[in-house]
């Protein structure tokens, strides 16, 4: 029997409306026997490559490299960037988990913490003038707490010297970045991109590159088969160091180019906005949610974060009758909190029908 649920959840979540059709296609063509050093591997890779620069407008400076996961990208970066130290803006789990990865592997991590919930404000923020890396979440996904991209922006200006990496997991291709004033960002397909997981995009300047081509000159260790270098040495002819999840590339690549015969990022983020806004209206007149952040300026609009006086699975139960999921809080919060994914693959009309549950049957 099909599942016709739609999930709310933050990742895993609902697959984009057009996978199903891109899936029967691929088994079709026998996309997942292909092999990676194929023609058709190659034309494959350069499409979504393509789609996905067009759809963020990455200047041509910028390459794009595929790895296992985002996860997997935070230790490639510090293993790539790093001799001895880091900074690190930490106010939830996974913005605390990349900057325990610093350490784990050898290196000096400076961090500035914030309460969960919370966020930051630059302008009262100093980097040591020795770290040779800045990593910025966007989008936290355990709290809710984003980044105005003005905020990420003003690193650059106080930190000439160092690389400035975003995470990009929950809220890409949501936010407009200034190319200019990063180096480098990166992502997971299965929040905002609404595919299975099992795939981490990393986009990388010619600095990032420089980096850790310096590295690698000096006799530092920077990792085996998915070095920076190695990565890009096959990134240049559309191809993989190793056998590639070649199933999701092909989807992702489908999935953006769907993306922008709908207008692309600019209209995305019109929608993502007007869904949000449903939620946030929504809990201003609720008697039982109230907002995880308190700063309006720092909430999500790709991933929203609600305290709650209803457990989170009294919540679902509510709504499993409508086929419908939300997540739990995360952590500490997985009690007192939910948490509602506003992705691309949520259409207006879900997240209305949602909303209308919510107050009909929670107040």
């Amino acid at each position: 029997m099909a599942n016709s649920k739609v999930y709310f959840t933050p990742g895993p979540s609902e697959l984009y409306p057009t996978v199903k059709h891109h899936l029967t296609t691929a088994l079709d063509e026998k996309i997942g026997t292909i092999s990676h050093r194929s023609k058709t591997f190659i034309d494959i890779f350069k499409s979504t490559t393509d789609h996905l620069r067009s759809l963020l407008q990455l200047p041509d400076d910028f390459q794009i490299l595929y790895l296992s996961s985002a996860t997997e990208i935070w230790e490639r970066i510090i293993q790539n960037a790093v001799i001895e130290k880091s900074f690190h803006l930490v106010n939830g789990s996974f913005s605390k988990r990349f900057y325990e990865f610093s350490g784990e592997l050898g290196k000096q991590a400076y961090k500035v913490e914030a309460g969960l919930g919370e966020g930051f404000y630059p302008a009262n923020i100093t980097v040591p003038s020795d770290a040779e890396i800045i990593c910025l979440t966007h989008n936290e996904t355990s709290t809710g707490v984003s980044m105005p991209e003005e905020d990420i922006h003003m690193f650059r200006e106080k930190n000439k010297n160092a690389l400035i990496y975003i995470d990009g997991v929950s809220s890409l291709p949501y936010p407009v970045l200034d190319y200019s004033k990063i180096d480098s960002l990166f992502f997971s397909v299965q929040k905002c991109f609404g595919l299975p997981a099992g795939l981490g995009v990393w986009i990388v300047n010619s600095k990032v590159i420089d980096r850790a081509e310096a590295l690698l000159k000096k006799g530092i260790s920077i990792g085996t088969y998915h070095t920076l270098p190695s990565l890009l040495s096959k990134a240049i002819s559309h191809q993989t160091p190793e056998t590639p999840n070649v199933l999701n590339i092909y989807l992702l690549g489908k999935v953006i180019e769907d993306m922008l015969h709908k207008g692309g990022a600019s209209a995305l983020r019109k929608e993502t906005e007007a869904k949000a806004q449903m939620v946030y209206q929504y809990v201003e007149r609720s008697s039982v949610f109230s907002n995880g952040v308190a700063d309006a300026r720092l909430r999500s609009q790709t991933t929203i974060v609600l305290n709650t006086t209803i457990a989170p699975g009294e919540v679902n139960n509510v709504l499993e009758p409508f086929n419908m999921a939300i997540g739990a809080g995360y952590g500490s919060k997985k009690e007192s909190q939910i948490r509602i994914a506003n992705f691309p693959a949520h259409s207006p009309e879900q997240m209305e029908a949602l909303v209308k549950i919510l107050e009909t049957k929670l107040g």
